[in-house]
């Protein structure tokens, strides 16, 4: 009994000196912080398109809406790491629902802009472009706070991959792809305000969404837009 009680003892006094010997404390653990971090790799945005300059007696319907999302590599060039540059790429579609006719073929679009008092089911455009942004920005975060007030602006060249118009009366739909008179390349510049993940952008298309070639009455038509949505920024 007495040898069984001093090996039971012996065996107690091994299991804690071991399990002292492996217990972590708050005093004994360490964390590494990544001093060379970097922020907002990612972003995804849903945004609203407003018209500010189109042709006389065009005018805007309901909600045209637009999405985008893509990457970005954040390059800090301070030591603090408050300002970097950021160029990336990304995809974005929008949609633009005015009276503006489109119709006719591909190759040879007919535009017009539809009466008041003339009713229709659709009237709209749109786009699916790849992005190439840049961003200048500046942010308070540290390597240790993943909430912080950001100010970003930027600019960016977008690329047309694929379009569709469709116009649609009651009587006949008239769906068009490819219309050669869009510009392939659009210009814009962007400013992003907001706090952790939320962040509203601003955005202003610069130059028209056609061609010179496109013409109502004999006057080409300018159109470009102003876009405000939110911005979600991912590490």
């Amino acid at each position: 009994m007495m040898r069984l009680f001093l090996g039971f003892f012996l065996f107690l006094s091994f299991f804690r000196g071991y399990s002292q010997e492996d217990t972590f404390s708050i005093d004994t653990l360490h964390v590494k912080i990544d001093s060379l971090y970097r922020e907002d790799q990612f972003y995804a945005g849903i945004n609203y398109n407003l018209l500010i300059e189109k042709p006389s007696g065009v005018s805007q319907e309901k909600i045209s809406f637009g999405f985008s999302a893509g990457f970005l590599r954040d390059m800090p060039i301070n030591e603090k790491r408050t300002f970097a540059i950021a160029p990336g790429i990304g995809l974005s579609f929008n949609n633009y629902l005015q009276n503006m006719a489109i119709t006719g073929t591909s190759q040879n679009p007919i535009y017009g802009v539809v009466p008041s008092n003339v009713k229709y089911d659709k009237s709209r455009f749109e786009q699916f472009r790849v992005e190439l942004p840049i961003e200048f920005r500046w942010r308070n975060s540290t390597p240790v706070e993943f909430q912080f007030f950001r100010i970003y602006g930027g600019f960016k060249v977008s690329y047309l991959l694929l379009d569709k118009s469709v116009f649609e009366d009651g009587n006949e739909k008239i769906v068009i792809k490819n219309n050669k008179d869009f510009e392939d390349f659009l210009y814009g510049a962007y400013l992003s305000i907001g706090y952790s993940a939320f962040n509203l952008q601003v955005y202003y298309n610069i130059n028209s969404f056609f061609k010179s070639s496109a013409q109502i009455d004999s006057s080409p038509i300018k159109m470009n837009a102003l876009s405000i949505g939110l911005v979600f920024y991912i590490l």
